[in-house]
Parts: structure tokens; sequence; C-alpha cells
């Protein structure tokens, strides 16, 4: 695979618009109060009777802006976007807070080095999967967990009951750069840039306009970028708007997260509540890697380490997107179900994540039990295994 992107009038492209309305027009669209949700300090600057809102940890989302999702993906695969993203950050301070995260997380944290980030699972104690997250150490005694989509404050602070740790949420607000301009947005956005680049996976403060804030160089698109960190004290529209005017000689803009949702799949990232649920253990879906049995004791580690530890999860590729919940069959024989699906544009094809009801097979197509549409078992990630493009280096 060469880093070498189509033109939107490549053959392929143009015939497969209606298959890139991956996610605002796949699902019904309702009003929805924001009563019981959390609103977004910055939905103001974009938000107009196009937005459709999705709901995300119980905070509001934008999912769609009404734009063509092809171009704001070429957008971010060739310049920089800004996304307004729900990730909820949760802090746990105190002397017990290493022993405390270990006893949760499958990971080691002691491994962790401060302001360095790290993606980490929590299971329950029959291995399956609570939450995904990065975790995030600002010193021995500090840490955030950054949370997928779900409740999970209330679980913590149960499980810290016999710890000396303070869980909270700290009502922190988030923004992703990202895109292969995004370090040079962060170094026009900062007042003081550091001397020394922003490393892979690496978690900060900086000075953003005047303000305080910390940064990570994290994402969830699998491109180049950067996550910003806004707690209650910061002037949310000031910050917004430092950012867009330090942005524009870069063409910053503001996208849904339509886009990014085509970019997470071409990366093999996996979404929490969709490509793995709390039925799933870490080795189900691929992720055996982060689950570190050397530890002497996590929630989940004994049923972790006696079960089984095949991976059931298998990326495929087909003639269009595959619709999340499809059956696929071998022989009219359903053998798998869709859990994730887009079409991409770099590849020219649909793509997305099928769980095996039981042991995997790679030898046979996977037929649609909709309309006879035949997949390809294909391995995870789709593009850049070697994560280069986050790394900020070109793809082979």
């Amino acid at each position: 695979m060469t880093g070498t992107i189509p033109s939107l009038d490549a053959p392929g492209i143009a015939d497969n618009v209606e298959a890139l309305a991956n996610y605002a027009d796949s699902h019904s669209v309702v009003r929805i109060s924001a009563k019981r949700f959390s609103e977004s300090p910055w939905s103001r600057h974009y938000a107009d009777d196009q937005t459709v809102f999705g709901v995300y940890g119980g905070r509001l989302y934008p999912l769609s802006l009404g734009a063509d999702p092809v171009a704001d993906y070429w957008h971010l695969r060739t310049k920089v976007a800004l996304f307004d993203v729900p990730e909820k950050p949760i802090e746990i301070s105190g002397p017990d807070t290493e022993a405390f995260l270990n006893s949760l997380l499958t990971r080691d944290v002691t491994k962790v080095p401060a302001g360095k980030a790290r993606y980490a699972l929590a299971c329950d104690h029959r291995g399956r999967i609570l939450m995904d997250g990065v975790v995030i150490k600002w010193a021995k005694d500090r840490f955030w967990y950054v949370l997928a989509d779900g409740d999970f404050l209330g679980w913590m602070r149960a499980q810290a009951a016999h710890f000396d740790v303070k869980v909270r949420d700290p009502d922190v607000w988030v923004l992703q750069i990202q895109g292969p301009l995004s370090l040079d947005v962060l170094n026009a956005a900062c007042d003081d840039p550091s001397p020394e680049p922003l490393a892979y996976f690496a978690a900060r403060g900086a000075l953003i306009g005047g303000q305080e804030v910390l940064i990570t160089r994290t994402g969830w698109t699998g491109e180049l970028g950067f996550e910003i960190y806004a707690g209650p004290d910061i002037d949310h529209d000031t910050l917004w708007s430092h950012l867009m005017q330090q942005g524009a000689a870069h063409d910053l803009r503001c996208l849904s997260l339509e886009c990014m949702g085509i970019r997470r799949i071409e990366a093999g990232i996996l979404d929490n509540g969709s490509d793995m649920d709390p039925g799933l253990t870490p080795y189900d879906v691929g992720l055996g890697a982060f689950v570190d049995l050397a530890k002497e004791s996590f929630l989940g580690r004994e049923a972790l380490a006696a079960g089984d530890t095949g991976n059931r999860l298998t990326g495929i590729v087909g003639p269009r997107a595959p619709r999340p919940g499809e059956s696929l069959l071998v022989d009219a024989r359903e053998v798998a179900r869709v859990r994730a699906g887009a079409w991409s544009p770099t590849l020219g094809s649909g793509i997305g994540y099928a769980l095996f009801l039981g042991p995997p097979s790679d030898e046979n197509p996977l037929v649609s039990a909709i309309d006879g549409s035949v997949f390809t078992p294909h391995t995870l990630p789709f593009l850049d295994p070697e994560k280069r493009l986050a790394r900020g280096l070109p793809l082979d």
C-alpha cells in the first residue's frame, strides 16, 4: 500500500457515495433534549439545523454536521481537522492510586512513565470487558482514565472502597486535532512552544492562548494528531477562537465524527459498546496484548488465565459497507455477525469488523444473509499496520 491518495473523481469513489453515509444516515434520527445529557461547551460554534448529535458517555457530540463525509475524510487525510469529542477523563489520586488502578485494569500501570498515556482495559470478575480507554500518568499519585462510552465512575468508586484514593470527575472536555498538519497547528497555537516535540503518546501541560491546558499525543483516527483537555476554569469560547485563528493558515476545519468513524475502522481501532461489549473478553476481540497476566491480581485475572485466548474478531472487505448486525454465512450457515462497517475511500472497498460465533475461519468467503454480497476476512488494521501515520512518518 502506498501513500498515494486518489482523487474524488477516481473510479469507484463517486459510485459509492451512498455507501459513505456511514453513521448519521445509518440509524433513525430523533429529536432529543439535553436535560439528562451534557452539552459540549463548544457546540454553539458549529451547531445548526443540519447537525445530528449522538449520545456517548452521557454527553452529546456532533455525529454529523450535514457535510459530505467523503470530502471531510480527505480533508482529515491530507490537512487537519478539529473534532469535538465526548471522551470523559476520570481522575484518580492519593497514596494508593497505582495499587488501585492495578487492581482494576488489565495492564500494569506501574510500568507507565510519568507524562505518558497508554491504552488500558477494565474487566469484570468473568474477564469480560467493562470499559476501555486511555490511562494517563501525571504523577505516581495522580492518574486519569479517559473513558469510552458507558457509565464507569460509580463502578470505580465502588471498587475503590478499600484503597486510599479519591475518584472524581474533573469536568474536563476534550478536543482532538488530527491530520498530517496537526502538529503545525499545535506549534502555532502554543504561546511558548517547547523546544522538544510532543512525542507519540506523551502527555504534558501547555499554554494555549494564555490558558493552561493539558495535551496528549493521542487520537482516534490513525492519523498524526493530539488532544486538548480543557477543565472547568478554561474560557472555552476563547480557546476555540484561538485554535481556529491559529489553525486558519493550515486550513483547520471543525468536522463531524462521520469521517473519524471511517478512519478509525481503517486503522483497526475498536469502539466499546459496538465492536466489543460486556459479553466478550479482551481475547475475543484481539486485545490480548493488553492483558498482563504477570500481575499478581486484578479483577478478572483468574477467568482470563483459565479461559480461551482465541481471537474471534476479524476485519472483512467487500463490495459495499458492511451493515452492523447483518449475518454472514458459509454454506448457508451463519458463522459471524458484522459489528461495524464503512466504505473506505482510500482502499476503494467496503470494510468492517465481523465477530465469529465460534472458532474463526479465514478460508471461506463470508456471504451476507441480506443480499448475497461476498466479504473476505482481512487482518487488522486495513491501513498502516505499523502506525507510521500516527507517528508522523510517511507510509511505505
